[in-house]
């Protein structure tokens, strides 16, 4: 029998869309693209507004996490970094950076997000390269870690 490499680097394989958890965010379900094009990870966000909290800055935004408009969920957390990032259309545009916990096949680990109106995408969150160290991606699968194309 054939070992996945999976199995040899104790990586969890997904599929390029996976459903996701964002619990430093308070985001249950999100339904996330795993885009081996894209650097860093993007998560839409509107109403963003930065803020000092202890003499650092932080970041308030708001987000649908589920594809509608009566899903709203507000969140913050410390800004980490500002970034000049290239969307797929070579727009480039100054986004903060945060870094929250993704939960995903059962394992959690940091990740760092820009935060980005995605309002006219279809998925609310990408998850990019840098946050790829714990998955190996089939490209041909799609929610092997369960859930369907409407819910977790």
């Amino acid at each position: 029998m054939a070992i996945k490499e999976s199995q040899v680097t104790n990586k969890v394989t997904v599929g390029w869309r996976e459903w996701a958890t964002l619990p430093e965010l308070g985001i249950e379900a999100i339904k996330m693209k795993v885009d081996t094009g894209a650097r860093t990870s993007a998560l839409h966000a509107y109403q963003v507004k930065t803020f000092e909290r202890d003499g650092a800055e932080w970041v308030r935004f708001c987000i649908h996490p589920i594809q509608d408009q009566d899903t709203v969920r507000e969140c913050e957390a410390p800004v980490l970094d500002r970034r000049v990032v290239t969307d797929s259309g070579g727009h480039k545009e100054e986004r903060p950076v945060i870094r929250t916990e993704i939960v995903l096949g059962g394992r959690h680990w940091p990740i760092e997000i820009t935060l980005t109106d995605r309002e006219n995408m279809k998925f609310r969150m990408l998850l990019g390269r840098t946050a790829m160290d714990q998955i190996t991606v089939d490209p041909t699968a799609s929610f092997l870690l369960g859930g369907t194309k409407e819910q977790p």
